[in-house]
């Protein structure tokens, strides 16, 4: 009797409705500050436009969208989304969100949304640290509706100090401009009229050292591998192929190991082309291709990219040249430094010829993250 009145006592008056935390500004971008920082060095969305985006789409990690669909910058489906999808009532009733398995994959799509879409193509010519112009730009190419749009976006990086961690990124930055480079001249298969005419099949053509054939759709893999008198379990593992069965589409076969690197340093990647079309194309291992680009599995590059046939052979912008001129160096007195906007602890080390290590203890920081206003110790 006892248990049943201590039962209902707690289900009448324990608080068992409590709402779920809501997450503070400075909260969301601690979680997400190294997805942001991530993203820029893989395709030069200054991460302080990331997050600051991020802030204002999900309302600082609490809206009801990033609740049911892991959406962190209100991305809509459009017309080539092929993922799943949820209805959220925005600009108009019922529209269509996109939806992501987690803030990973959310931070990714967002980067290549904006690097895919030639709309977008002109502020990829900014400075990385201009995040003015970025806010700017983004509301030019109609990125939102909301007049205020840069102004918040402004805001918020300002407020929070965002700028540092664009600043973290900025000697990582990629720098490609597909007008620049042209992919290295194709291994002409055979020697035909017609440039467009495809070989006749059967042929054994030599790519990238490795002998192959072109095989056409519906033609049998058990076929190839017998007529050829290779094991149908080696031809697969050569062709980076996981079953056996019909070829869904005309493409090459190779009868011996691809290599592990391409005779070109990089290639540049046309529409709808994988990363395994590209590893075939050019006759190199799928694997280590995928070692040599900061690409997932399956992934479709962004035509116009440049796809690293070598090891080692991605450019990366020189650092001094990104040396932000803007701010000017103060002079400290008394050992303390103010951090100003868009500094970090890195380059406030730098600066000092100190290490991160030796400001965080004696400032007795436990993360990275500073403020702007904030007096640092910058000597023992």
């Amino acid at each position: 009797m006892k248990n049943i009145l201590l039962i209902i006592f707690l289900f009448t008056f324990l608080p068992f409705n409590v709402k779920a935390q809501r997450l503070t500004p400075e909260q969301y971008v601690a979680a997400y500050k190294d997805l942001a920082i991530r993203e820029m060095k893989r395709m030069g969305v200054p991460a302080c436009i990331t997050l600051a985006q991020g802030l204002l789409e999900t309302e600082g990690g609490n809206s009801a969208l990033l609740m049911r669909s892991n959406n962190h910058f209100g991305i809509k489906c459009k017309s080539n989304w092929t993922g799943d999808s949820v209805s959220h009532d925005d600009d108009a009733a019922g529209e269509c969100f996109r939806v992501y398995k987690n803030a990973e994959d959310s931070y990714r799509d967002h980067s290549n949304f904006l690097k895919g879409s030639d709309r977008y193509a002109f502020l990829f010519k900014l400075n990385p640290a201009d995040y003015k112009g970025w806010a700017y730009g983004l509301k030019k190419a109609g990125y939102a509706t909301n007049p205020k749009y840069p102004q918040t976006l402004i805001t918020n990086i300002e407020k929070y100090n965002l700028q540092q961690y664009s600043l973290e990124a900025l000697g990582e930055v990629p720098v490609f401009d597909a007008s620049k480079f042209a992919s290295d001249p194709e291994i002409k298969l055979l020697a035909v009229d017609n440039e467009n005419e495809i070989p006749p099949a059967n042929i054994i053509i030599t790519i990238n050292g490795s002998k192959a054939i072109q095989a056409f759709k519906g033609t049998s893999l058990l076929a190839i591998a017998t007529q050829y008198d290779i094991p149908l379990s080696k031809l697969l593992e050569i062709n980076d192929l996981q079953n056996d069965g019909l070829l869904s589409n005309d493409q090459l076969i190779f009868l011996q190991k691809k290599q592990a690197k391409g005779a070109e340093a990089f290639y540049i990647s046309s529409k709808n082309e994988s990363l395994y079309v590209i590893a075939q194309k050019k006759g190199v291992i799928l694997k280590n291709l995928e070692a040599y680009n900061p690409l997932y599995q399956n992934e479709i590059p962004i035509p116009g990219s440049k796809i690293n046939l070598q090891p080692g052979t991605s450019e990366i912008k020189d650092a001094q040249s990104l040396k932000l001129k803007e701010f000017k160096e103060q002079k400290e007195e008394n050992n303390i430094h103010v951090v100003q906007p868009g500094e970090s602890l890195y380059g406030i080390s730098k600066k000092y010829a100190l290490t991160v290590s030796d400001l965080k203890s004696w400032n007795q920081l436990l993360s990275d993250h500073i403020s702007v206003g904030q007096q640092l110790i910058i000597s023992k």
